[in-house]
């Protein structure tokens, strides 16, 4: 792992109008880590997301990717840099097919061309010529995620990918989340699910009020009853 990481966020605000939702955070990905970040609705994780990305109002703060400054970039240059992100509602394009999707966002040199797509999901594969709109959820799950991967990311941010589910799709989600944390590609992961954590991160940090206020393992986080209870949801079981 290099001694920078992927992602480094440090002292980061963020606003949505005059609410001030992010108050401080501190938090890093290393190069080919993944990292999830839990906490209650409404604490602050997807506008993390949305400060990391680009795509929030306005943030103070620093945010590095693989060492650059990058908060204060316009989206699509911090996207060009490396960074990709999968929003909570999937952004897919109801109208064009999964094949269009695919291939509208796909980048020159990616190391994650289309034809690796239906390898890593052959269910889109068969429906490769289907409306994006004509999906199930988990599909579009699949799509979305695919869509992320043809451009290239070195960090790919998931915002509650398992949102929704069925637990047989989530299993799949799982066990693909772990076969893209082995490639090396770094991810931060915002879940409801413990159990889907526990299962793939590598760290964990939850969020709350604005800002971490605990980080650790799976089996720290197990240990820590007080933690959970405190800063946690039945959802987080």
């Amino acid at each position: 792992m290099s001694a920078v990481p992927m992602l480094a966020v440090t002292g980061l605000h963020g606003w949505y109008g005059k609410s001030h939702i992010l108050q401080g955070i501190d938090l890093a990905v290393g190069d080919g880590e993944l990292v999830a970040l839990l906490g209650r609705n409404g604490v602050g994780k997807t506008t993390t997301m949305r400060a990391v990305a680009g795509i929030l109002g306005r943030a103070e703060g620093e945010v590095r990717l693989a060492g650059e400054p990058v908060l204060g970039l316009p989206s699509h240059a911090i996207a060009r840099r490396g960074l990709s992100l999968v929003p909570e509602h999937r952004g897919i394009f109801a109208t064009l097919t999964v094949e269009e999707n695919l291939t509208l966002a796909a980048r020159r040199g990616s190391p994650w061309p289309v034809a690796r797509i239906w390898e890593l999901f052959p269910a889109l594969a068969a429906r490769r010529r289907t409306a994006g709109g004509k999906l199930s959820g988990g599909e579009q799950q699949m799509l979305a995620i695919g869509r992320a991967l043809v451009t290239g990311p070195r960090l790919l941010l998931l915002d509650e990918p398992t949102e929704g589910l069925a637990p047989v799709i989530v299993d799949q989600l799982v066990a693909i989340l772990g076969g893209l944390k082995a490639t090396g590609l770094s991810i931060l992961l915002v879940e409801q699910s413990l159990a889907v954590c526990t299962a793939v991160a590598d760290r964990l940090a939850i969020l709350d009020t604005g800002r971490i206020v605990w980080t650790g393992n799976g089996a720290a986080l197990a240990a820590a009853e007080d933690v959970r209870a405190r800063h946690l949801t039945l959802e987080h079981a």
